[in-house]
Formats: structure tokens, C-alpha cells, sequence
């Protein structure tokens, strides 16, 4: 292993816009087999109007689009080296940062928070824009986890990460094949904004709610739920074709049975996604802290369902972007072809030294 890039600060924004989240990880390669330790974490919040921006960020013009670029890179390398001050530095940060635009048929994947900008602030080498090179190679670009899982988790049958969408990862025909499953925080969120709150908190409010059972058969027939992996979901499928049966069913009344029913097709998509026989599944996101949600899956999945420790429930995407940007750094695949679709695996993300 190369020990002068053994550290590294793994950061990330997901879709549901909670905030940053920075991982301080240490990994180490033992007979083969890669180990980890989360030194220590943290989630930094967007304010509103930072957070409004990146959810308008898709109908911005050019010259808004890149000033938000470089302001979320400068975000980014500004938290950093306030939560690092005092600390000394990691060998490498590696930022998966925010995605606006996901549309890998059309051979485009955008990420914004600039590398460059985060490098010079820094100091500190950085790797970033790990999802292009994997379209250009005919892939999805995503989900990106699944090497992580195999590397880092392969002791559980499958690893499930309930994030703005939910994903899961799994070994099968003697390969790691991963995917999108469905909409998770992104539409539990969504809710719950309705009334008042950020989330739903532990999933109380989806648990006094009844089914609506023509919503929940509509969104199962979505014809995303027929194809096959690889596939890989975005913001733009999200808002066109999800999000329209939610508002179609909502009333001024029913939200609590709108999360009810987004939490029940959560849980179908989920077991239906699972491997054959009586799989083991580790779970990870902010949607593991979702007593309800998680509960449904327990109901569903066809065997254990295990919850980690905290610092890898909430920082387990952080934890395994560093691991990524560990393995660009060595010149090592850290994208696998049999996730995404790509014609060969490859080794992705932009790298600034400085």
C-alpha cells in the first residue's frame, strides 16, 4: 500500500440536501483485506438560502451555474480546514460533491464543488468528479458504493444505503451488482416539509397514517421497477415521474398517509430488490434512523437485518468516498463495470495536487 495516501477526509452532499458531511477515515490492508476506521465526523448544514440554490441549481443559467460551482467548493474547503484547524492534515480529501444534472443516457453527469477551488484553499491533494469517466465509458456513473461494499463490507450478503434514494449492493454469478432501488428521503422529506418539519423524525409520522392503497399500486407500476440493473435514478426522474403521483394524491388533510404509503413502497421495492435465499443486510443512510421505515423492512427483507454503529450509519458514503479517492490516488479501480454498465471497470475522479 502507498502510505502517503493512507488518510484522507471523505466529503458529501447527497440529494436530500441535509448538509455536508465530512469523515476523517484511516484505512489499512491486512492479509489482503482493507480495513477502516472513522477517526471522526461531522455534518455541516446548509442554511436556507445556500440549500435553496442547490435545489434551484437545475434552472440556473450558465454563468449562475458555475459562480455556484465555485462557491460550493469554496464552502466545502472552508468548513474543512475550520473543523481540521489545529489537527494537521489528512493525505488527500476526496469530494463527491453535489450532483445536479444525472442523465447518463444522454452520456452527462454533473457534480459541482469545484476540486480545484478545494485544492487551493486546502492545501491538501484532491480528488473529485469521480462519476464522468465511468458515462463516458457507457456506464451509469453510479451508484459508485458497491466497491466500497465489497471491499470494506463484504462480510453481510448485501448492504442497503437509505439516502435521498435508496441504493443496495450485492454479490451475484461470482460479481458485485449494485443499483437504485427507489425514492427515499427525497420523498419522505418532501412530506414532511408539508408540515412543518425537515424529516420525519423517526418515522412518527408515517406510523399514524393509513395506506392509500391507489398511490401505492401507482408507484410500483412505475415502469423504472421493470427494467433490470444497471440502472441508477436522479433528481430529474424523481420530479417527472414520482413526485407527480404524490401531488396527485395529496390533500390538505392526508400527508401523514402519503408518508405512510411512501414508507410501505419503500419497503416492497426494497425486499423486492434482495438476493435469492436468506440474505444478511447491513443498512446504512440517514433513513436508518428511521425506526417506521425500518421496521417495514424488517417485515419484507427474507433475512437478518443488521444496523452498524452510528458513525457508519451516518457516514458510511463520506467513509467510502475517502476510499475511493485512496484508490484513484493508487492508480486502482474504484468502479466496478458490473454496477454500472461500463465497458470496462476504471479508475475515476479529476485529481488536483497543490
Amino acid at each position: 500500500m502507498t502510505s502517503e495516501y493512507r488518510t484522507g477526509i471523505g466529503v458529501m452532499s447527497g440529494t436530500s440536501l441535509d448538509g455536508l458531511d465530512l469523515a476523517w477515515c484511516t484505512f489499512t490492508e491486512e492479509n489482503g483485506r482493507w480495513r477502516y476506521q472513522i477517526e471522526r465526523a461531522v455534518t455541516v448544514p446548509y442554511d436556507v438560502a445556500f440549500r435553496k440554490k442547490l435545489a434551484l441549481a437545475t434552472e440556473m443559467s450558465a454563468l449562475a451555474y458555475a459562480q455556484l460551482d465555485i462557491a460550493l467548493g469554496t464552502f466545502i474547503a472552508d468548513r474543512i480546514n475550520e473543523w481540521i484547524q489545529g489537527d494537521g492534515k489528512p493525505d488527500f480529501i476526496a469530494s463527491h460533491g453535489h450532483t445536479v444534472f444525472h442523465q447518463p443516457a444522454e452520456g452527462l453527469t454533473t457534480q459541482i464543488g469545484s476540486g480545484a477551488v478545494i485544492a487551493a484553499r486546502t492545501g491538501i491533494v484532491t480528488v473529485c468528479d469521480f462519476r464522468t469517466g465511468d458515462v463516458a465509458l457507457g456506464g451509469q456513473g453510479a451508484p459508485l458504493v458497491p466497491i466500497g461494499d465489497e471491499l470494506l463490507f463484504g462480510q453481510y450478503d448485501a448492504c442497503l444505503n437509505l439516502g435521498g434514494f435508496c441504493n443496495i449492493s450485492f454479490r451475484q454469478g461470482g460479481q458485485r451488482v449494485a443499483f437504485d432501488i427507489a425514492p427515499c428521503n427525497m420523498a419522505l422529506n418532501f412530506l414532511a416539509q408539508r408540515l412543518g418539519f425537515p424529516y420525519d423524525h423517526e418515522g412518527h409520522i408515517a406510523n399514524t397514517g393509513s395506506i392509500v392503497t391507489e398511490m401505492l399500486n401507482e408507484l410500483n407500476t412505475l415502469d423504472y421497477y421493470q427494467h433490470s440493473y444497471p440502472k441508477s435514478l436522479g433528481k430529474e426522474w424523481f420530479e417527472g415521474e414520482f413526485l407527480p403521483i404524490i401531488e396527485k394524491h395529496l390533500t390538505p388533510d392526508n400527508t401523514p398517509d402519503c408518508l405512510r404509503t411512501i414508507v410501505e413502497h419503500i419497503a416492497i421495492q426494497v425486499s423486492a430488490a434482495a438476493p435469492s435465499g436468506n440474505a444478511s443486510l447491513m443498512v446504512s443512510g440517514g433513513g436508518a434512523l428511521n425506526n417506521f421505515l425500518l421496521e417495514r423492512i424488517r417485515g419484507l427483507w427474507p433475512g437478518n437485518v443488521i444496523i452498524p454503529d452510528a458513525l457508519t450509519i451516518e457516514y458510511k458514503e463520506a467513509l467510502i468516498f475517502a476510499f475511493l479517492g485512496m484508490l484513484r490516488l493508487q492508480g486502482k479501480a474504484n468502479c466496478l463495470a458490473s454496477v454500472t454498465g461500463a465497458k470496462r471497470d476504471n479508475c475515476g475522479g479529476a485529481v488536483y495536487f497543490f
